[in-house]
């Protein structure tokens, strides 16, 4: 009690005298005598601090102070003070947290300082009611029990850990006292379940949107993950998981270590990661078991160069902390920490800090202000903001309606009566000059300063590399008897050569990092052991290879197991068939050089042609009128249209539309004329091919044997057609393929095979025009590369396979393995290689086509609408029934229009200087009523030698007609011959020369 009675002596003698000596008043605490009393020396050094302060304002204001000494736990001190006779509200805090844990003290340290600052300017006070939580999960929650039941506190900040505030915050929950953390950071702590868990720091999910933006701006594909098998360390994980996977980036595996791991274990599972391909590695942990691990991984070479590192603000917050000895084995590493600016506010605070820190712990003056303690600052802050908006501090806790018989110790202890009210004004405060605020920014790696590498480098890794030391990529390639041109390996050899090797050394040497592979052979269609090209793939995800190298086909199927490259050669699968003979011998060669369908539309149009013709002339042309019987204008349409295929049509068009359609019709004409005869003079002189067969239908449909390459996957595909199995032949080289071709079906021979592109053209440039590819081609997407599912090297060699043939390469080294393999002395003369049929595609008239048939459909409407507006008449009848209407429109449409035609002859003919001459009615003496019948109301106009008789009242010269020597037909009519048939022509054809002519 020695030291209490000094300390209390001297406050007596600051009262009594009132000289300022109060600065010196905790210099007489000593620490012997501050243990005895169970005080924590550096809480009681806080607690006099708080004294002094009271005790000047006392002495300068004349307030009273009372005292009340607490020793039950040895925690403090509490001072209340009265200010104008008028007593302070106090509000009592719990506070639980790890007292001895070196980090845990730089918060004590803010909040403290918080806690002076805030209770200066403040009517109600905050009281703080420490307990350790000694690192333990029970120890947090009885100390959080002790301080509600014992201190009755009505809100606890705190605890330290993750784990120990999932026990903690029900605890909140059932007492209805917030428990607020700022160093309880794992995502895994729901705030909707558990909503009086209030949590003023960040979430650990948040920083995986930065750890994800390093990955993809350093383009790496696979990462593992180191963390801790505790609440913090498990809680990151599948947040973390699901943003590498947002990025491209794979997880192959998690790296889980215990915080009492020895450093065998560490050394253990740290082996296990070097012996992996990932060299990407991100570590989420507390600082102890991280400074282990970096320890460990420096002494067995994993912070060497080819390596990359990052760690979270579980490790980056505390950096500035470590000694040389434990930064020295963390070089090259990438820290993720939250960012707070630099500030006047910050600046003066860290100096404030600084001071405070090392008077309370002069046994460690190296320790600096870490975000932590930035955050128990404001947390203490926003805490005392939502008291003073409190309407009323009530300490009591209501118990309800209990007994003793129904209740438990902890159901008695009742819930704060202010804990609804005190949640809701902290979930509302905002801290306008809260030091921890900042707005987050985006940085592009390019705006970044050089970084250093693990192992001095300033390049970054790649991020993977061949597992072991100068062990070699065992790549598996097929070993099969044909088709070497593509690939050529033979078993017990690593001697591999051919087109795909070739593409894939190009690929691998460009790449700008070293990979050490090498050949191992695979037997394909091994008679003893029989294999495929599938079961050369399920070698790799089986890790009996690391890679797969040779003509291998993607599928659909393949890639559920294995990871494919861009294919570096077309790909499909289509039929091949032998040639016959030549078509120029078929005796319907004469239809080839137009398919059908442009035969029938061809036909199609000269009917339509004819038809439009016919209606546009049918009005004002003698020759689309009349005739013997119904039939005849029908056989004049069609002669006049089919005519105009060698341009000898009789009969003239006289109309304007009609006169434009036929123009379009005979431009159209030509130009199938001349198409045809072209193409048919190709047919009889080029040498073509035509397949045996062309319809796959027809090969099952009549049980055709058909043949495929042994350990294909056509194989498949042609089941997937309905092939039956029996009918099904194999082969392994370009020879047995054309030894099965020869041989007769009925003794197992096929009549077609069903190939990948890439061995068509290889056979058909061996065979030439023996075979031909015909039917549809059905579409794959090549040839490719296979690694196993994530692998870092497949996106790689992709992009050198894309970069290859954007140059060309893979087609030099296709036509070099052509030329010098079994094809290189071959030569092919020059024929059609596809064999099909070059008939004339509709499509290439269509435009000619819709030209025509539009302006048919146009000439047809214009001529119609004029007919309707000419017999418009007749549509205004309102006494006549439509039927009656359409009647006497069609006997307008039948009747023979002279004025237009009398019109069009005056326009065109009647000239005065051409040989011609006007028969007059009145002129003819003595014609019959039966003869002049014969002749139009207005007569008709003689022209040149031959001409049509029609009325005038002169000659051509403006001499009459007489009617002596005129032809004796028509004196045979003027006499009373035969009386001529309507319509006959001779009764309107004479002899203009014949005619005297007479002076009037």
């Amino acid at each position: 009690m020695g030291g209490l009675s000094t300390l209390f002596s001297n406050i007596y003698s600051i009262i009594s005298t009132k000289k300022w000596t109060i600065g010196n008043c905790a210099a007489t605490l000593q620490g012997g005598e501050s243990r005895n009393l169970g005080l924590d020396r550096r809480l009681l050094q806080t607690r006099v601090d708080e004294v002094c302060s009271l005790l000047t304002r006392f002495y300068m204001g004349g307030n009273s102070i009372n005292w009340n000494m607490d020793k039950s736990g040895g925690h403090g001190i509490t001072v209340m003070a009265h200010e104008d006779a008028k007593e302070v509200e106090e509000f009592k805090v719990g506070v639980v947290l790890d007292l001895d844990v070196p980090e845990v003290k730089v918060c004590i340290t803010s909040m403290e300082m918080a806690r002076s600052d805030v209770n200066a300017s403040r009517k109600r006070k905050l009281v703080f009611y420490y307990q350790d939580s000694k690192e333990d999960i029970v120890d947090a929650a009885s100390a959080a029990i002790d301080l509600i039941t014992n201190k009755r506190v009505q809100a606890i900040i705190g605890p330290t850990t993750s784990a120990q505030t999932v026990f903690m915050m029900h605890l909140g929950d059932r007492f209805q006292v917030p428990v607020i953390s700022f160093s309880a950071t794992s995502p895994s702590i729901s705030l909707v379940q558990n909503p009086y868990f209030v949590r003023t720091t960040l979430n650990d999910s948040s920083q995986v949107n930065a750890i994800a933006a390093i990955i993809k701006a350093f383009g790496c594909r696979e990462a593992v993950s180191l963390y801790a098998d505790t609440e913090y360390g498990k809680g990151i994980i599948p947040y973390l998981v699901d943003e590498l996977q947002n990025v491209n980036t794979r997880v192959p595996y998690r790296s889980v270590f215990t915080s009492s791991a020895t450093n065998e274990q560490i050394g253990d599972e740290l082996n296990r990661l070097i012996r992996m391909q990932t060299r990407i590695f991100i570590v989420h942990m507390t600082t102890p078991l991280g400074v282990r691990i970096f320890a460990k991984a420096r002494e067995i070479g994993m912070m060497t160069k080819g390596y990359s590192w990052i760690i979270t603000d579980g490790l980056g917050d505390y950096l500035c902390t470590f000694n040389s000895s434990v930064l020295g084995s963390m070089e090259g590493v990438i820290g993720i920490r939250p960012y707070v600016p630099e500030s006047r506010r910050l600046n003066s605070f860290s100096v404030r800090w600084k001071k405070r820190f090392q008077k309370e712990n002069p046994e460690d003056m190296d320790r600096k202000l870490d975000m932590f303690g930035i955050w128990a600052y404001d947390t203490v802050g926003a805490l005392a903001s939502a008291v003073e908006k409190l309407g009323s501090l009530n300490p009591k806790f209501n118990k309800g309606n209990l007994t003793a018989l129904d209740s438990s110790d902890v159901e008695r202890m009742g819930v704060s009566q202010i804990g609804p009210e005190l949640l809701g004004k902290i979930s509302n405060i905002t801290l306008k000059d809260a030091m921890s605020t900042n707005k987050s920014t985006t940085t592009d790696k390019d705006n970044l300063g050089t970084i250093i590498w693990p192992g001095d480098a300033k390049s970054a890794p790649k991020g993977w590399e061949i597992p072991t030391n100068e062990s070699k990529l065992q790549i598996g390639v097929p070993v099969k008897n044909g088709f070497t041109e593509f690939l050529k390996a033979t078993q017990n050899s690593s001697d591999v050569t051919g087109y795909s090797v070739e593409v894939f050394k190009a690929a691998i040497d460009s790449l700008n990092y070293r990979v050490p592979y090498e050949f191992i052979p695979y037997l394909i269609n091994n008679k003893s052991k029989p294999g495929s090209y599938d079961d050369l793939l399920h070698a790799v995800p089986d890790q009996k290879f690391d890679a797969a190298v040779g003509d291998i086909t993607i599928t659909a199927n393949r890639s559920e197991y294995v990871d494919f490259t861009l294919p570096y050669n077309e790909g499909g699968v289509s039929m091949v068939v032998l040639t016959k003979q030549d078509m120029s011998k078929n005796a319907w060669i004469f239809l080839k050089p137009l398919e059908w369908k442009l035969w029938v539309t061809t036909g199609a149009f000269f009917l339509i042609i004819g038809a439009a013709i016919w209606i546009l002339e049918h009005r004002v042309n003698r020759e689309f009128r009349g005739g013997p019987h119904s039939a005849y204008q029908l056989g004049t349409m069609l002669s006049f249209t089919i005519s105009t295929l060698v341009f000898a049509q009789k009969e003239r068009v006289l109309s304007t539309f009609g006169r434009i359609v036929m123009g379009i019709w005979l431009f159209v004409v030509l130009i199938l004329t001349q198409s045809y005869t072209a193409n048919l003079a190709s047919m009889l002189t080029i040498k073509r091919l035509e397949p045996t067969y062309t319809d796959v239908k027809e090969l099952i449909r009549n049980g055709y044997n058909v043949g495929y390459q042994e350990g294909s996957f056509v194989l498949d595909k042609l089941k997937g057609m309905k092939f039956h199995e029996s009918h099904l032949k194999t082969y392994e080289t370009p020879d047995e393929f054309d030894k099965l071709f020869s041989m007769e079906p009925s003794k197992g021979g096929i009549v077609a095979a069903f190939e990948e592109l890439p061995y068509i053209e290889l056979l058909l440039a061996k065979y030439c025009d023996k075979y031909m590819k015909v039917g549809e081609i059905y579409p794959n997407d090549g040839w490719s590369f296979v690694f196993p599912k994530g692998s870092p090297l497949g996106p790689d060699i992709s992009r050198k396979i894309l970069q290859l043939r954007e140059d060309g390469a893979t087609k030099r080294f296709k036509d070099a393995a052509f030329s010098s393999g079994s094809t290189s002395n071959r030569y092919c003369p020059d024929i059609d290689p596809l064999g099909s049929s070059t008939s004339l595609k509709l499509d290439s008239f269509r435009v000619l086509f819709w030209l025509t048939g539009g302006f048919v459909v146009f000439a047809i409407f214009v001529f119609f609408v004029m007919f309707l507006w000419e017999n418009r008449q007749i549509l205004v009848e309102s006494n006549t029934a439509v039927s009656r209407k359409f009647v006497h429109l069609l006997n307008e449409f039948y009747k023979y229009d002279e004025k237009r035609l009398i019109t069009y002859f005056e326009y065109q003919h009647v000239r005065k200087d051409q040989n011609k001459a006007v028969v007059h009615a009145s002129d003819t003496n003595g014609l019959r009523e039966a003869a002049r019948g014969y002749l139009p109301s207005e007569g008709v106009v003689v022209h040149q030698d031959f001409g049509l008789v029609c009325s005038g009242d002169h000659g051509a010269d403006g001499d009459s007609i007489s009617d002596e020597g005129v032809d004796p037909f028509l004196h045979n009519i003027v006499d009373g011959g035969d009386q001529p048939t309507p319509g006959d022509a001779n009764l309107h054809q004479i002899q203009l020369s014949e005619i005297p002519h007479r002076k009037p």
